[in-house]
């Protein structure tokens, strides 16, 4: 049996008073896709969130290579091969594109370097055009696409991404799920928050849809489609 690289059993997760998520239950494979569905306010960043350390569980365990990583450190879930790319970005203005990248730069689990600065460059071609450019002056598309690639230079076992077309212009998004797809060719693992249903069926091996912090479905793309109504109902397409 293949060990998950992420398990959360019974996760509730609450802000202060707000019961966030309610009793999630989550599992992730090596090399697997998975997409977090729902609409606006429904937990899905709160999820990735909670795994990666920045909001503690209230109740229910998280699992990272098999260890219990409910009280874990959020650099040494970090450490331990889970990247994450935040809806907000979070680049270092002041510091250069390779700096930038070289910030980030370590071994993956059993010291793999699969993913070097020249490889992360061959992925990003508009990086290697702007490598001494200070942060600050690319634009929305660019940065998104260094923090993915800030990512990638920690060689991951798995990305975490939030809305990472969010806000960007149609030809850069084409290019962000241009390299999500080579991500995922490359046997990383990957939970990806996003408001493109379709992309994300096309591209994702399991779907979660979330209403209201609870888990309303979890399966595969023919299961999801297999119900018209079930989109409609959850996610108003």
């Amino acid at each position: 049996m293949i060990k998950p690289l992420i398990r959360m059993d019974g996760v509730d997760t609450y802000y202060g008073p707000s019961h966030i998520l309610h009793g999630i239950d989550l599992s992730l494979e090596p090399g697997c896709c998975l997409s977090l569905m729902g609409r606006n306010g429904m937990g899905k960043t709160t999820a990735l969130k909670t795994i990666m350390g920045l909001v503690r569980p209230g109740k229910g365990k998280i699992e990272i290579h098999g260890h219990d990583a409910s009280k874990m450190p959020t650099h040494a879930i970090a450490a331990s091969g889970i990247a994450y790319v935040p809806e907000e970005r979070g680049i270092f203005p002041n510091l250069t594109v390779t700096e930038n990248l070289f910030m980030a730069a370590r071994l993956g689990q059993s010291g793999r370097g699969n993913w070097t600065f020249q490889r992360v460059l061959d992925l990003f071609p508009r990086l290697a055009e702007r490598e001494a450019q200070w942060g600050n002056n690319l634009s929305g598309g660019e940065q998104q696409m260094l923090t993915i690639g800030r990512a990638l230079m920690t060689n991951p076992t798995v990305i975490l991404l939030d809305e990472a077309t969010e806000g960007l212009a149609p030809l850069m998004r084409e290019e962000i799920w241009r390299v999500i797809r080579v991500i995922k060719d490359a046997g990383i693992a990957v939970v990806i928050v996003d408001k493109n249903v379709g992309r994300l069926t096309e591209l994702a091996d399991r779907h979660m849809i979330l209403l209201k912090g609870r888990v309303v479905f979890d399966g595969d793309r023919d299961e999801l489609i297999a119900d018209p109504g079930r989109l409609h109902r959850y996610l108003g397409v």
